[in-house]
């Protein structure tokens, strides 16, 4: 199993740029094909108050030039910024569905999709809200979401898994697979609150490590108990031991466009300091 194909969402955000390298890298270090999926923003966007001369007589003709030479342009940049890091297989589809249903769709055709963390402080006109969570619930893919700060290197090389022996844990531990043979350090971490038991019922901790061994992978296992809420926990574990990849499952389901996760997923996707790669 690999990465063989990439999918990364650009938009003209601050951070698209961040996100373009970092998928960039990993899929330089996968031998991946990289897609640059562009919305223009025709369906799902506000254009600027300044952008449109005032009394233009075609002002939604005139705005659909605006989004068509926005996206250019930021086709361009992400094309620039590659032929400046070396050699890729990649290209760029600009589409102008509604967001949402754009990521999800090219999706299907892709091993992996990169998308940002939610952050309306630094949108400008088009910013889709929930977009990693309606992705996640609907693509079916493993999704690697990119905080809005910080500065990513490239792939993983200590990695911490959530694992709780949940279907969603084992589908996300099995998803992270090409991800985790690049890492030098792999923590399975588990929590629980002290009036919790274990399930029996759950796969065995030392049947994971095998499974990752026959894979290439040495893992280890800490099963720790907290008396905070579970995201927190996580969140300061991954930061104690100098994670920088967080692989989960995501808990939630989806309804038409009705979207509800799970409380914890919910709290990672809006705390995260650390590229998170989730799958359902």
């Amino acid at each position: 199993m690999k990465y063989k194909t990439i999918l990364v969402h650009l938009d003209h955000s601050d951070r698209s740029p961040a996100r373009a390298a970092l998928a960039a890298r990993w899929a330089r270090a996968h031998e991946s094909h990289l897609v640059g999926l562009l919305p223009t923003g025709t369906y799902d966007g506000v254009i600027p108050a300044d952008a449109i001369p005032t009394g233009t007589t075609d002002f939604i003709a005139e705005s659909a030039d605006y989004l068509r030479r926005r996206a250019e342009t930021i086709s361009r940049e992400f094309r620039e910024g590659i032929a400046a890091t070396g050699a890729l297989s990649y290209e760029v589809r600009l589409v102008d569905g509604a967001t949402i249903d754009a990521v999800v769709q090219h999706g299907y055709a892709s091993d992996l999709v990169v998308l940002g963390q939610d952050d309306a402080s630094r949108a400008a006109d088009v910013w889709v809200h929930g977009l990693a969570g309606h992705v996640l619930m609907e693509v079916g893919r493993p999704v690697l979401i990119v905080p809005s700060a910080g500065q990513f290197e490239g792939v993983a090389r200590n990695a911490v898994v959530a694992w709780n022996g949940s279907r969603e844990s084992a589908v996300a531990l099995h998803a992270a697979l090409p991800a985790l043979r690049c890492a030098s350090r792999v923590t399975l971490v588990s929590f629980r609150h002290p009036n919790e038991e274990d399930d029996d019922r759950k796969p065995s901790v030392a049947d994971m490590l095998q499974f990752l061994s026959r894979h290439g992978i040495h893992a280890t296992f800490e099963r720790n108990i907290t008396d905070i809420d579970v995201a927190d926990a996580l969140l300061s574990r991954v930061s104690d031991l100098g994670a920088d990849l967080l692989v989960m499952g995501g808990y939630g389901h989806s309804r038409l466009r009705e979207l509800v996760l799970g409380g914890v997923t919910r709290q990672i996707l809006a705390k995260m300091a650390v590229p998170v790669l989730m799958a359902h």
